[in-house]
């Protein structure tokens, strides 16, 4: 049997890790036993928090600010992690943005700006962390991408490119890294609570995903967490090249309230 525990000792790269999905993850992998190394953009007070979160759980932390559309940033998190802790184990790709606007509306700025952070930051981390782990024989690459990769949405057309390209590289990746005894996959979030989403989720909006999802409710940054520290562990030592759906149901929810038989 393998336990989540067994990170104990194993070294974590997040990206994104100052808030949402990425500070959960990186908390939470601490938590697990892991020493995390991350990136983030904006509030240097935000990361010092999750930097003393990761501490207060009782790993060692490096967490500096950087731009993850910078090859040289996926290059720099993995030597910092090999070269402070002996290894690079986990790598999990989160930072990212969204913008919500018609496809016809979208300049060349706004979708090769969009396609930096979301998708060329992705292929600089995979890249970065496959290098280590072919050669150390073993590892976890876990992309975060969405739910809007499968249940489609209308305004999300560079958002939706980004994450569907992620999920490509991510099965196509774990096909090349399987010989190197290193595991690809990817977790896709539904509706969550995040930053990310705090203009996007106007109350109509909310009202709407709380009658869409079969569990009632919008989901948490930690329940996504969790999903993540699944795939970074043992106990998910026989998966990959998979995408792992946590959204409460609802891109299997095709009900619309059929009058029942009588």
């Amino acid at each position: 049997m393998a336990f989540i525990s067994e990170l104990v000792g194993r070294s974590a790269v997040v990206t994104g890790v100052s808030q949402g999905i990425g500070r959960a993850t990186a908390v939470a992998l601490a938590t697990a036993g892991a020493n995390v190394a991350g990136v983030y953009l904006g509030d240097e007070a935000e990361g010092e928090t999750v930097r003393k979160a990761i501490e207060d759980a009782g790993s060692e932390a490096n967490i500096f600010a950087a731009d993850t559309g910078d090859p040289d940033t996926a290059v720099r998190l993995a030597e910092e992690a090999e070269g402070r802790w002996g290894s690079l184990d986990i790598w999990v790709n989160n930072a990212a943005r969204l913008m919500v606007k018609p496809l016809i509306e979208t300049s060349d700025e706004d979708w090769h700006d969009l396609l930096g952070a979301n998708l060329h930051g992705y292929f600089y981390g995979c890249k970065a962390a496959a290098e280590v782990m072919f050669r150390q024989g073993s590892g976890r690459i876990i992309n975060i991408t969405s739910a809007a990769d499968i249940l489609f949405v209308s305004n999300l057309g560079a958002y939706s490119t980004a994450k569907g390209g992620i999920l490509a590289m991510t099965k196509t990746l774990a096909l090349e890294a399987a010989e190197h005894g290193v595991t690809v996959n990817a977790v896709a979030p539904g509706a969550i609570d995040t930053p990310l989403n705090v203009k996007a989720y106007t109350p109509e909006v909310r009202d709407t995903y709380n009658q869409r999802i079969p569990l009632g409710r919008i989901g948490s940054e930690e329940e996504i967490a969790d999903v993540v520290v699944f795939l970074a562990s043992e106990a998910s030592r026989y998966v990959t090249g998979h995408e792992l759906v946590v959204d409460g149901g609802l891109v299997i929810n095709g009900t619309v309230g059929h009058s029942q038989d009588q």
